[in-house]
């Protein structure tokens, strides 16, 4: 893929930086050699025995790394600012590596590509002009949440990222991200997106700190303040879990409507259960996958790129939509996707997608990632995927037929209504 890199006033020392150099008139660098500069910030090999020899010798880095966060200068928002074209339009040998069947573009590579530019946008932001690598291995933790502006991403139009650091804690970073796309002479906002990343030492163990962020003005003091809300946020709904606490009372209720729609008037069991019209039983509503995981699709830190992750449980959940609402689902929303272990080269890969929770049009989405050890026989989860379809016409209803089923029934509706629901 190429992308082309733009400068701006606000952002040279950055664009160098991320660029390797400023490109030679007439020639944009490409995403091959947008790559090859995150290898020698990290000083990685392009070859595959080479770079894991390369990851040993990271280790010597270690030294490098502040010993707490007031020993690092502050950075503003204008210093990670990355601008980036995807030129659909203007070269058109690009398209077939982004073109759906049906004249579309391929959201799956937009997530890869969106995750690249994160892992940019975060270097740019703990940029040291004295260090010749950085010390620090930046991954993505959370997708925390991508929210669709338009259905539609035409395959023969130019494509722009836009992107920086709105929020820092002590080790980790949030990066808001925008893609529009110039079409009809303008334009036209496709997606706005909040990824956010996690620093580590040199061997991706351990958590390491990274330069505080000075907001200027009003502006991006209150992106700052979305980004503090954000977090405050993440912590409520990882304590209201479901895999935590039990349902509330409202949900309860839910469920046990569910139940009783379902039982056979003609019997007094609670075993009977019958299906209700226009409904499906979750346990019809799976789709399943498997991947082996091959030194082509590694990150720079030697483990199975999260852009590459994404892009099958995208591709996964969206075929699973398209199955159950019988026709071709629109997304709307990529939500709260948590990168829990890292995926090893080598490992079996297996993906499982859930119907969980619809409404109307609207279907939900879950996918499950796991590795799976054929020597150990261990099963280890790595991500889950939120994804949230809109169909043509309205979808069947989903219907749980045991409890646990009826757990991700209202985790599928939580996620529902965060995503959808003002």
């Amino acid at each position: 893929m190429r992308l082309l890199l733009l400068r701006s006033a606000a952002s040279v020392t950055t664009r160098s930086f991320c660029s390797g150099g400023v490109s030679k008139p007439g020639r944009a660098p490409d995403m091959a050699e947008v790559r090859n500069r995150l290898r020698e910030i990290v000083g990685a090999s392009t070859n595959w025995s080479d770079h894991q020899q390369a990851m040993t010798e990271r280790v010597s880095l270690s030294s490098m790394l502040a010993k707490s966060q007031s020993d690092l200068p502050p950075k503003t928002m204008k210093d990670s600012y990355l601008e980036v074209h995807l030129p659909l339009g203007s070269e058109p040998q690009l398209r077939e590596k982004y073109l759906t069947f049906h004249n579309t573009v391929r959201f799956g590579r937009i997530l890869e590509d969106l995750d690249s530019l994160a892992v940019l946008i975060s270097y740019s932001h703990t940029y040291n002009l004295a260090l010749k690598r950085s010390p620090l291995s930046i991954v993505t933790a959370l997708v925390d949440k991508i929210d669709m502006r338009q259905h539609t991403i035409y395959p023969d139009c130019d494509i722009k990222f836009t992107g920086h650091v709105t929020w820092v804690g002590k080790t980790s970073i949030e990066a808001k991200m925008h893609v529009s796309q110039f079409h009809n002479g303008a334009y036209s906002p496709v997606l706005d997106a909040t990824f956010v990343m996690v620093a580590r030492d040199p061997e991706n163990k351990r958590a390491a700190f990274v330069n505080p962020l000075k907001p200027e003005g009003p502006e991006e003091e209150k992106l700052f303040q979305e980004g503090e809300a954000n977090k405050i946020r993440r912590v409520d709904l990882s304590t209201a879990s479901l895999l935590k606490v039990a349902p509330t009372d409202e949900e309860r209720k839910v469920v046990h409507s569910l139940f009783l729609n379902t039982l056979d008037t003609k019997t007094v069991s609670f075993r009977s259960r019958l299906l209700p019209p226009n409904s499906v039983w979750m346990e019809d509503a799976k789709l399943k996958g498997l991947e082996i995981c091959h030194p082509q699709e590694r990150n720079i830190f030697n483990r199975i790129f999260g852009g590459f992750l994404m892009r099958k449980a995208y591709e996964l959940g969206w075929a699973n939509a398209c199955s159950y609402g019988g026709g071709r689902p629109s997304l709307v929303a990529v939500d709260d996707i948590l990168f829990q272990k890292p995926v090893e080269i080598g490992s079996l890969l297996l993906l499982s997608s859930q119907v969980c929770y619809t409404q109307g049009k609207h279907i939900q989405v879950r996918v499950h990632s796991e590795v799976f050890d054929p020597l150990t026989r261990q099963h280890n989860t790595t991500n889950v995927f939120h994804f949230t379809f809109v169909s043509d016409s309205d979808a069947p209803n989903i219907i749980p037929m045991t409890y646990g089923e009826s757990m991700l029934y209202l985790d599928g509706k939580r996620h529902f209504n965060q995503t959808v629901e003002p």
